[in-house]
């Protein structure tokens, strides 16, 4: 098969292919540096999505932007709108407010979106974290251990005694085997869960 010729023009004897670098800075060249239509649209679709995703941003982040009014309240609007149609007109217009933005304050918006991220995933992990030290501490003496040597501060009493009922409740009745019933949970074992996560999280804000 052959290939396909390059789409494209000559100047001064060179070729220059549709999309190169060298396309760009002749065409930029051309408008006086201005953006091309596809770039605006480029541009548009990013700020609205932006827009859009700053509805999703916690009180404290949102606040801290300090937005015009009439943005804030244009996103008010949106958060609103369930009409498809209706709702792709009012992210328009957010675009369209966004654009008025200062860099800075895009950036910062940008930012607070970066950092709410990084938050959530911190959490997930010291959750997952907290849940395996309550599943490890019920299964095996030997993560207590482990969990005081890393956690010297913890209350060991208070512990041993939720590890205790933990498994208690959890040892299968006759009938439950007999049915192949899940082991059951209790109230210890949500409370070792909520004693493990309060001390990770002590130690990592301390």
């Amino acid at each position: 098969m052959s290939r396909k010729p390059k789409k494209g023009y000559y100047v001064k004897g060179h070729f220059v292919a549709e999309g190169s670098e060298l396309d760009l800075e002749l065409r930029s060249e051309q408008t006086g540096g201005e953006p091309s239509k596809t770039e605006l649209k480029k541009e548009s679709t990013e700020l609205q999505k932006l827009g859009e995703a700053l509805l999703t941003l916690r009180a404290d982040l949102y606040e801290r932007l300090e937005l015009p009014e009439s943005l804030a309240t244009a996103l008010e609007d949106l958060k609103r709108i369930s009409n498809f149609e209706g709702r792709r007109r009012q992210l328009q217009y957010v675009g369209k407010l966004m654009r008025n933005l200062d860099p800075e304050v895009l950036q910062a918006a940008r930012d607070a979106l970066e950092e709410q991220r990084g938050g959530s995933a911190q959490q997930t992990l010291a959750l997952h974290a907290a849940e395996k030290w309550r599943d490890d501490l019920i299964a095996s003496d030997d993560a207590l251990q482990n969990w005081l040597q890393v956690h010297p501060g913890a209350d060991v009493q208070q512990l041993r005694a939720l590890i205790r009922q933990a498994r208690k409740d959890a040892a299968p009745t006759q009938d439950e085997v007999s049915k192949g019933q899940a082991p059951r949970r209790g109230r210890a074992y949500r409370e070792i869960f909520q004693m493990v996560r309060e001390q990770l999280e002590q130690e990592d804000h301390g």
